[in-house]
This record gives C-alpha cells, structure tokens and sequence, in this order.
C-alpha cells in the first residue's frame, strides 16, 4: 500500500467526522472561577431542516430552561450565545467526545474554559418527594466575617428521593435560595458543600435536634457557625377581597 493511499484514506476520515457530528443531547461542564465552581448543562435540540436549538441549566444557581438565542454549528465548531446574561461559548467537538471550548460572559474580556460531555443524566434541578428526615427545616445562624462583620446565614435541609438536600439564604448579602452543591450526613455529622462560592459548612447535631455546631469555611476564612433551629416560615397572610366599588 502506498504512502499516497494512506493519507487520502486519513483524509476521508476525517472528513467523515467532520461531516457526521451531531451536537443534540444533554451535555454537562463546570466553569472554574475565583468565586469558586459553577457547573452548566446544556440541552441542545435539532430540528428536521437541521437548525438547532438549546436551553441552559445552571443548577447551582437555581436557574433552568435559560432561553440560548444564537447556536451554530459548523463542522466540529459549536458556537451559542445568550442575550440576557451577555455569555458566549465557542467550541470544538473532539474525537473523544467532549467538547472543548471557552466561555465569556458580559463585557469582560476574560475567558473561562469549559469542557462540555455528552450525558444521559444531567443534574437534577428538581426531587421527587420522601418523608423528612428529623433535620429538615430552617437552620439560622450568624457569622463573624473579618472586615466585613456579622452576617446572618439560612440553611433550609429538606429530604427528598434522591437524598438530603439544602439552600442557604444570606438576607445581608441579599441572597436566596443558593442550592447546595452536596450535603452529605454520617450519623450526627453533616457536611455540605456550596462549590459555587468556595464555601462549606461542617457540623455536628446536636442530641436535642436543635442545634448544629460546626464551621464555616469560605476562601481563606474557617469560622465557627452555631446553628439553631428556627420555626418555619409563617405562610402569608390572606389578602382581603378587594372593595367593590
């Protein structure tokens, strides 16, 4: 065989694979930044004259079904855009599966890379029900940040199928509902993670099921957190019919 037949025969592979990608599915990935972790899912979709379509998923901030404006593709080039948060990503699908790209958001030059994997079970952004476990509710507790003071810290547990799951709230920074990114509990220890922001608190139940004591970690901060557990939330009062006039 000679040299000649072999690299046409590369060639003709290649463009094979060139030709034949197929960018719809579920893909997942995780933005590295110094605030800390954000993992993005991305739902593409195409239609019967080829054009594609997506949404975007950003469980670790609560946020789904994020509406992608623009997305093409070209060969093993994927390119989206979405107008409400100024974000782009520019990719290349690679012969291992992944997809290889940066993504840049507002009007910072700076860019993030992101890789993007085909998945079959992307993150959950809801859980089906179960019956609470004996610290599900609301946790409040207060933290002594250097330079910045005391700040008030919700932590709402809630047991669901698929486990033990918690938002945080931080009424000074005016925050709500931040999804933890895990929560994982040993007996009395409980630990959960919120990767978006570098924080994690680790404690310890107390034996009346009113207290958790532990730490809160975040950056170049370990400081001590003592939960106490708060009463629900009051539901919102009725409001009364409107006057007739």
């Amino acid at each position: 065989m000679s040299k000649k037949f072999l690299v046409l025969m590369v060639f003709i592979f290649a463009s094979a694979f060139v030709h034949a990608q197929d960018f719809s599915g579920d893909w997942q990935g995780t933005l590295t930044m110094a605030s800390g972790q954000l993992r993005l899912v991305v739902h593409i979709s195409k239609a019967a004259d080829g054009s594609l379509k997506a949404l975007v998923d950003s469980p670790d901030q609560a946020e789904e079904n994020i509406i992608v404006d623009t997305i093409a593709a070209n060969g093993p080039k994927l390119h989206f855009a979405i107008k409400a948060n100024k974000a782009n990503f520019e990719g290349t699908l690679k012969s291992n599966g992944t997809i290889n790209g940066t993504w840049s958001q507002g009007t910072a030059a700076n860019k993030e890379p992101l890789v993007l994997s085909k998945t079959t079970t992307p993150i959950k952004m809801h859980h089906d029900p179960a019956p609470p476990s004996d610290i599900d509710g609301n946790w409040e507790g207060t933290v002594d940040i250097p330079q910045q003071g005391r700040v008030r810290l919700v932590f709402h547990f809630k047991n669901t199928a698929d486990g033990l799951t918690a938002t945080m709230d931080s009424p000074d920074q005016k925050v709500k509902g931040l999804p933890a990114t895990s929560v994982t509990r040993k007996g009395a220890s409980v630990k959960l993670a919120m990767a978006q922001i570098s924080g994690e608190f680790s404690g310890k139940i107390g034996k009346g099921l009113d207290t958790i004591s532990g730490d809160w970690s975040q950056g170049p901060y370990n400081i001590p957190l003592l939960l106490k557990k708060a009463k629900d939330e009051p539901a919102e009062a009725p409001k009364p019919d409107a006057e007739k006039k």
